[in-house]
């Protein structure tokens, strides 16, 4: 069972705001579910969660507007907060006091209600992205690694153009066509129909 919670606030980093929404993704099943990017307000989440147990608050990446509602969230459902370390620079940004309860690393397996999150590690939007596939059903929640129309955005710090396109080409394009592409901000898109695009992002740049 794969639900979106979205949710609306501002994106923050180097001295610059913009307004964002944001999609929660919770999966598993009526007992119990993983919380991918706990985004801008923990009791919107905490009300679709309902009384389920919270396996665990991961975040695909330590961008405020991914992570600035883990906290209150695993506060309340009891739940740890996973990140891969690599991006606990930008995590410590947000919470300078408190580090997250666990990391993410490349092949490691989350389990919920019957569903398995295989995490696949995408640096490139940041150091430490990941993506997380549920190879059964089909679907690779992409962070802000990959959307509808391109990849996440490296004009930032921390961010690295080369870097998202080596990730998204070998561990997101690679997946079967019908594979669906649920990403951390507006529609859902397939691997099918993003990968005849990859040139087009190569020679724009972005």
């Amino acid at each position: 069972m794969i639900e979106l919670v979205t949710t609306s606030g501002t994106f923050s980093l180097d001295g610059q705001d913009f307004a964002v929404e944001n999609n929660v993704w919770l999966v598993g099943d009526g007992d119990e579910v993983v919380v991918v990017d706990a985004a801008h307000d923990h009791r919107a989440i905490a009300v679709a969660v309902g009384g389920r147990r919270v396996v665990a608050v991961i975040a695909t990446h330590g961008h405020n507007d991914h992570v600035n509602a883990a906290g209150a969230l695993a506060d309340e459902a009891g739940a740890p907060i996973l990140l891969h370390p690599d991006d606990l620079v930008l995590w410590r940004q947000v919470y300078p006091g408190r580090e997250p309860d666990g990391p993410l690393a490349d092949g490691q397996r989350i389990s919920a209600g019957g569903t398995t999150l295989e995490v696949l590690h995408t640096p490139g939007h940041t150091p430490g992205g990941c993506c997380l596939l549920d190879a059964a059903a089909g679907v690779v929640f992409s962070g802000d690694t990959l959307f509808k129309g391109g990849p996440g955005a490296t004009g930032r710090s921390f961010s690295d153009f080369p870097t998202i396109i080596d990730s998204i080409r070998r561990r997101l394009l690679t997946l079967p066509a019908g594979t669906r592409v649920l990403p951390g901000h507006g529609e859902e898109t397939t691997v099918g129909a993003e990968a005849p695009h990859l040139d087009e992002w190569i020679a724009r740049g972005h």
